[in-house]
């Protein structure tokens, strides 16, 4: 191990060994995943890693999530269609099989393990980046009187990266603009104008 390798601290060390471990997913994949072999690439060691990770498990979701698409940039095309045609084009370029076989690997041992259940769950539904995204350009929507005021669910704004994470699962190949457009148009867009609707109506029943 080289002397610059051995004075890795904090931040520098963390994001060495995820750069690791995602290297190590990409060429062996999650089942053969091992963090005797994601250390020895990292430059460091075992314990080094046991100590800020239980396992392979949450090894591999902290890199995943290192992955996951960042929004980068105000998007504000001028429309609420063109506004998420670039969110779902953005997500989709880092969207690829690997995310997915992550989420399968881990959810397999999530099944025998309660605990790694909990972990997917926790990093599948708190706030990100990608979230805060979705907040922004329905607020510029309502800005725009393209939409009426409403309150987004946290699994409305988390269901891009869902619609895509799940659409390349069945295709197994890159989405193509016809998709995304598809998911845009057909999906998301009447989504978000029949909440907006619904909870209008709400509004007006409790008045």
């Amino acid at each position: 191990m080289s002397e610059t390798r051995s004075r890795r601290r904090g931040a520098q060390l963390e994001q060495a060994i995820l750069d690791a471990a995602w290297d190590e997913l990409r060429e062996v994949g999650y089942a053969r995943l091992t963090i005797e072999a994601v250390a020895a690439r990292a430059g460091t060691s075992k314990p080094v890693i046991y100590r800020r990770w239980a396992g392979r498990a949450e090894l591999a979701l902290a890199a995943w999530f290192r992955q996951v698409p960042v929004p980068q940039g105000v998007l504000d095309t001028g429309t609420l269609r063109g506004d998420l045609l670039v969110l779902f084009s953005r997500i989709a370029r880092r969207a690829d099989s690997m995310m997915n076989e992550v989420v399968a690997g881990v959810m397999g041992e999530a099944f025998r393990h309660p605990e790694i259940a909990a972990l997917l769950h926790d990093r599948l539904t708190r706030p990100s980046p990608l979230t805060s995204a979705v907040e922004t350009i329905v607020g510029n929507a309502v800005a725009r009187a393209e939409l009426p005021p409403l309150d987004l669910p946290e699994r409305v704004k988390r269901l891009p990266l869902d619609l895509i994470r799940n659409e390349s699962t069945l295709c197994g190949t890159p989405l193509t603009d016809e998709t995304l457009a598809s998911l845009v148009d057909d999906v998301y867009v009447p989504l978000l104008h029949g909440l907006a609707a619904l909870q209008e109506r709400a509004l007006r029943k409790r008045d």
